[in-house]
């Protein structure tokens, strides 16, 4: 029975299965952004801290939007497994380098997942993923904000607490 049901999606079972992979890959992000968050926090970073328990928040907010889209339209989202996550960074321009890569990563898949829309001409999926590759474009360039503020500033730490305040404004 599960078969044919499958098999009269309005949703092709390939993108269906990518879209749950992705659910798995937002929430290991908002994961990530959390113990950034953590680490912040207690390295006094309080903008930068606020700003990742935001993005914490996002990635879970496009966890949920991809599996409700998944059952709205007649497929089977899946919990995914919560993986353990690091919580060691060297400074903070290393959590903002991390985040970056996180970021640019979810856009490939993202992307992957787009393009497998186009192949199999699942439109409405490739309809909702718009969204994602517009919302991936805005993270990463957050991101690469961040980094080459932090950057062009070196190692002064006295600064970067100052550039944090900065951060709030991103």
């Amino acid at each position: 029975m599960e078969n044919i049901i499958r098999e009269n999606l309005s949703i092709n079972i390939k993108v269906i299965d990518l879209l749950n992979e992705q659910i798995g890959r937002e929430s290991r992000a908002s994961s990530v952004y959390l113990a950034m968050a953590s680490w912040c926090d207690q390295n006094g970073y309080d903008f930068s801290a606020a700003f990742f328990y935001n993005q914490s928040n996002e990635e879970r907010e496009h966890m949920l939007k991809i599996f409700k889209y998944i059952n709205d339209n007649g497929g089977i989202a899946y919990s995914p497994e919560i993986p353990k996550v690091n919580h060691e960074y060297e400074s903070i321009l290393d959590i903002y380098k991390t985040a970056l890569q996180e970021e640019i990563g979810i856009s490939k898949e993202i992307h992957k997942i787009f393009l497998t829309c186009r192949k199999e001409n699942d439109v409405a999926s490739e309809l909702f993923l718009q969204w994602f590759v517009n919302e991936q474009q805005e993270e990463e360039q957050k991101m690469r904000h961040a980094v080459k503020i932090y950057e062009l500033h070196g190692e002064d730490v006295e600064n970067h607490y100052l550039l944090d305040k900065r951060m709030s404004r991103s």
